[in-house]
């Protein structure tokens, strides 16, 4: 993205959180444990909730967030719409005790699964073996699974998202709450990640943890990446993978 100019000036901080644990990412670590072919799961993707540990991780979040000088914490609220990221938004900034104006975007959705949904690597290969083999073959960027999303779709719709948040925001800090790799490709866009860089950080960003930016003389300029510290508070285990 371009410098900013009287024209075009950026929002002043950008607060980028994945969601909170899901249900959805439990079945996932059980499904792998058991080398199942597919997650026990019964609605679909926009539907899972967070679990009971999301919540808390949320609600510690919140608490820190709380704690922040005012003139820091965020003004206003960009989330996806699935639920998962709408109940970490409203846990975070109501533990948080902010109330502050929220933009549900469909654009900051999760990267649709296509015929892989609720399948694991396993039983993808077994059941689809020649789009296994196509996703090899085009790397995991620019596949698009039939029905899904590749990670260049996604990127077209966080760069459309940024691009408004831009034009509309001026001079706002946003709270922007979306999923992993949502958060990713925030970075991509933003820093001009390289694509390989980008695809390697693939399943390290943790549940509730914290990206932020803000303004400097060249856009918005990382000040930190995948921020577990302010969940310090809880005994268990931060999870990464979906």
């Amino acid at each position: 993205m371009t410098s900013p100019s009287a024209a075009h000036p950026w929002p002043a901080a950008l607060w980028l959180v994945r969601h909170g644990e899901s249900e959805g990412n439990i079945a996932h670590r059980t499904a792998y444990a058991a080398k199942a072919d597919s997650l026990d799961v019964s609605v679909n993707d926009a539907e899972i909730e967070l679990s009971e540990l999301g919540r808390r991780q949320a609600a510690a979040l919140g608490r820190w967030l709380g704690k922040q000088d005012p003139g820091e914490q965020p003004t206003v609220a960009l989330v996806s719409p699935y639920v998962r990221a709408r109940q970490t938004a409203e846990v975070v900034l109501e533990t948080a005790g902010l109330a502050r104006p929220t933009v549900l975007d469909e654009r900051l959705r999760d990267r649709e699964q296509g015929i892989m949904d609720r399948l694991t690597w396993q039983g993808w290969q077994r059941r689809f073996p020649e789009e296994a083999d196509r996703r090899r073959y085009l790397g995991k960027f620019w596949y698009r699974p039939p029905g899904g999303e590749s990670w260049a779709d996604v990127a077209l719709r966080v760069r459309a998202a940024l691009r408004d948040a831009r034009d509309d925001l001026a001079g706002e800090r946003i709270l922007l709450v979306a999923h992993d790799v949502p958060v990713l490709l925030v970075r991509y866009v933003l820093e001009g990640l390289p694509i390989e860089e980008t695809v390697a950080l693939s399943g390290t960003i943790a549940n509730c943890s914290l990206t932020t930016y803000r303004a400097g003389a060249d856009g918005l300029e990382l000040e930190r990446f995948n921020d577990v510290s302010p969940l310090a508070e809880l005994e268990a285990p931060v999870t990464a993978r979906d």
